[in-house]
C-alpha cells in the first residue's frame, strides 16, 4: 500500500513503530553517556534531583505540547502554535532560533561520531569522516521520511537495548551478583561527603546542564504529523515520557552514583558509563561504549537533519522562509528544506576551521538557552490556545493537568531559570548570546511582516 501524503504536501510515511521507538529513545543522546559525567562531578549524588526536576520540567511541556499536538497535528509543531496563539512574531522568532538549534547540532554531532571513527582508523582525517557521515545521512533523508523513520528505528533500539543492559548489569553489581565486580552496594550515594555535597547551589547549576540533555523529546509531535492517525501516536508518546525519562535517565544515573564515588576523576574525564563498566569487570567497556555513543551522536544527526528541514518547511509554507524550502519531490520530502539547512551545517563547519575560536564559540553559547526559550514558549502558547478554545466552545480531548495552575508554575520556573543563568558566569554568555539572536531574528520577523502588509496593501490597491 502506497503511502499517502498530507494536507500539507508531505508523505504520511512514518509507520506507528517508528513513532514509537522515535518517542522513546528522543531523550536518549551522548548527554547522558558523556555529559552525566560532568553533572555528576559538580552536584555529587543529588544530580538525581536535577535529573528529576528537569525531568518533570520537560514531562509537563510535553504534556501542554502534547494538548496543542493531538487538537492540531502541524509539522512546525510549537512554532505554528506561538504563530496562532501568542502572534506571528513569536512564531517566527521560535521557529527559527529551534531551526538554529538543529543547524548547530549537525557539525557538533558529525564532528563527535568522526572523532570515535578517527581513533579507530587513524589514517582518515576527522573532517573526512565527518563530511561522510553527513553526506551519508543527507541523502537518505532526501529519498523518502521512510528512509529517516527506518534509520532512527535502529538506531534508537540499540540505544534502548544498551540502557536496559547497562541496567541490569548494575542492579547485579549493587547486589553482588557480578564475579568480576570490583564495586557493590549503593553505600556511595551517602559516604563520599554525603548526598549534597556540594550544596544545592551545584544542583541548580546541574538543572540547567541537564535540561539540555532532554532536548528532542519535542521531535516526536513534529514526526507525527508525517504518520496515520497523529493524534494517537502524539498521545501514546505524550504519555509515556514519564517511564522514558524515570528508566533511561533516573535508574541508569542512580547505578552510576551508587557504584562510583561522585568526586573520582575519571568519572568526568573518561566517561561515568564507561567508568563503571569497567568497575565492574566487562571486557571491552571503552569499545562498547564507543560504539553506543557512535550510535547515539549518529541518531542525533539524523534527527538534527530530520527536524532542522521540516521546521524550515513549515516556516517557508507561512511565508517566513525562502518558498523554494516548500518544494516536495515525489514521495512528499522538502528536498530544498533538506539541502538548505545540511548548507546551513557545513557553513558553521567551515566557520569553526577558519574563523576565529571566539566565533564559533559565540554561536554555539547562542544555542544553550534556546532549549529554555521553546519551553517557555510553548507553555505560554498552551495557555493562550487553551483559553481560545474554551471561547469557542472546543472539546479538550487531551489536556494539560491542573490547568492553568501547573502551566504558570513552569512558566515561572523557566523565568526563574533564565534569570539566574544571567546572574551566573558559567551561563551568562549563553543567554547574551541568544538574546542578542533573538532581538536579530524578531527585527527580521518585523521586517518580512512589514514588507508583507506592504505587498497586501498593494494587491488590494490593485484590485
Amino acid at each position: 500500500m502506497s503511502s499517502t501524503q498530507s494536507s500539507n504536501g508531505l508523505e504520511q510515511g512514518l509507520k506507528p513503530r517508528h513513532v514509537t521507538m522515535l518517542s522513546i529513545a528522543g531523550v536518549i543522546g551522548a548527554g547522558l553517556f558523556v555529559g552525566s559525567g560532568h553533572a555528576i562531578a559538580a552536584a555529587g549524588p543529588a544530580v538525581l534531583l536535577a535529573y528529576a526536576a528537569a525531568g518533570a520540567l520537560v514531562v509537563l511541556v510535553m504534556r501542554m505540547l502534547g494538548e496543542m499536538a493531538v487538537a492540531s497535528p502541524d509539522t512546525g509543531s510549537f512554532s505554528t502554535y506561538a504563530d496562532r496563539a501568542i502572534g506571528h512574531w513569536a512564531g517566527f522568532t521560535i521557529g527559527w532560533l529551534y531551526w538554529w538549534f538543529w543547524v548547530l547540532v549537525i557539525p557538533l554531532e558529525a564532528n563527535a561520531a568522526a572523532t570515535i571513527l578517527h581513533a579507530w582508523f587513524p589514517g582518515v582525517d576527522i573532517w573526512a569522516f565527518a563530511l561522510i557521515i553527513t553526506m551519508l545521512l543527507t541523502v537518505t533523508n532526501l529519498f523518502s521520511v521512510k528512509n529517516y523513520g527506518e534509520f532512527e528505528f535502529w538506531f534508537a533500539l540499540l540505544k534502548v537495548v544498551a540502557i536496559i543492559g547497562f541496567i541490569i548489569l548494575g542492579i547485579a553489581a549493587i547486589f553482588g551478583f557480578l564475579p568480576n565486580s570490583q564495586v557493590s552496594g549503593v553505600s556511595h550515594i551517602f559516604d563520599t561527603q554525603g548526598f549534597l555535597p556540594n550544596g544545592m547551589g551545584a544542583v541548580l547549576g546541574a538543572i540547567l546542564t541537564t535540561m539540555f540533555s532532554f532536548m528532542g523529546t519535542e521531535i516526536v509531535t513534529i514526526a507525527a504529523a508525517e504518520s496515520k492517525n497523529p493524534g494517537k501516536q502524539i498521545s501514546k508518546a505524550t504519555n509515556s515520557v514519564i517511564w522514558r525519562i524515570g528508566l533511561f535517565y533516573l535508574v541508569s544515573i542512580f547505578i552510576v552514583v551508587a557504584l562510583v564515588p561522585w568526586n573520582d576523576p575519571v568519572l568526568a574525564s573518561v566517561g561515568s558509563y564507561q567508568t563503571v563498566l569497567e568497575r565492574m569487570g566487562i571486557p571491552n567497556a571503552k569499545m562498547i561504549v564507543d560504539i553506543v555513543v557512535l550510535v547515539a551522536v549518529t541518531s542525533c544527526l539524523n534527527s538534527a537533519l530530520y527536524t532542522s528541514s521540516r521546521m524550515l518547511f513549515s516556516l517557508g509554507k507561512r511565508g517566513d522562509a525562502p518558498a523554494m524550502a516548500t518544494r516536495t519531490n515525489k514521495s512528499g520530502t522538502p528536498y530544498w528544506a533538506v539541502m538548505l539547512s545540511t548548507g546551513a551545517a557545513f557553513l558553521c563547519t567551515f566557520a569553526n576551521y577558519v574563523a576565529p575560536a571566539a566565533v564559533f564559540e559565540f554561536l554555539l553559547a547562542s544555542s544553550g538557552a534556546i532549549a529554555l526559550l521553546v519551553y517557555l514558549v510553548i507553555a505560554i502558547s498552551q495557555l493562550r490556545m487553551r483559553k481560545q478554545r474554551i471561547a469557542r466552545g472546543e472539546k479538550i480531548v487531551f489536556s494539560m493537568w491542573l490547568f492553568p495552575g501547573l502551566t504558570y508554575a513552569v512558566i515561572v520556573f523557566i523565568v526563574a531559570a533564565l534569570t539566574i543563568m544571567l546572574f551566573q558566569d558559567a551561563h551568562r554568555v549563553e543567554i547574551l548570546a541568544t538574546g542578542l539572536l533573538s532581538l536579530l531574528v524578531v527585527a527580521a520577523g518585523l521586517l518580512v511582516a512589514r514588507r508583507r502588509n506592504l505587498e497586501k496593501r498593494g494587491a488590494a490597491v490593485l484590485n
